[in-house]
């Protein structure tokens, strides 16, 4: 049953960063060649080509924090109907015993919803255990000098693990089953 966990953690991590850096990527090149076109004068040299980039780089790091839900929720949908390791996770239909085989979306929202909650949850104990150790044994000056972006979303695909073993205890609509 790891092997399952961890072959269907593997899968969604791969396709949560794909995603996440593309839908990144995306957004962060129409906004900045939104903003050439609009307020240049359509000149090439190298000082604009630098501005372009630094613009670039700043709505890069600025819209992933949005485009990071937006790829939690779309990449839920790909750990269903997945067979690992004689195991996959199914989706029931809305008070019924039947699952769902074609899932949407909008199947995914209550869903998403517990699942994403137990992500929150797990990603706030990682946080406030690895502060209790960092002031064990670390000398901060402040209390939260060590941590950034990039240790949550550290802890974030750490916890996706622990939230799929949750997921399939907790959640009703959601069962686990041999294949």
């Amino acid at each position: 049953m790891n092997k399952f966990y961890l072959f269907i953690w593997i899968i969604w991590l791969k396709k949560l960063i794909i995603s996440s850096v593309l839908l990144t990527t995306f957004l962060s090149l129409a906004i900045t060649l939104s903003i050439f076109f609009f307020k240049s004068s359509l000149n090439f040299d190298e000082n604009i080509l630098d501005a372009l980039f630094d613009i670039f780089l700043f709505w890069f790091a600025f819209s992933s924090n949005f485009t990071i839900l937006i790829a939690l929720f779309i990449n839920l949908k790909y750990i269903f109907n997945r067979c690992e390791n004689n195991y996959m996770f199914k989706l029931l239909e809305c008070n019924s015993k039947e699952f769902i085989e074609v899932i949407g979306y909008g199947d995914l929202v209550k869903v998403f919803r517990k699942w994403f909650m137990h992500l929150i949850w797990i990603v706030s104990s990682f946080v406030i255990l690895s502060l209790f150790v960092a002031n064990i044994f670390f000398d901060y000056q402040n209390l939260f000098d060590w941590f950034s972006i990039y240790y949550l979303y550290g802890f974030m695909s750490l916890a996706g693990y622990l939230s799929f073993i949750v997921m399939g205890s907790r959640c009703k609509k959601i069962k686990i089953i041999r294949c």
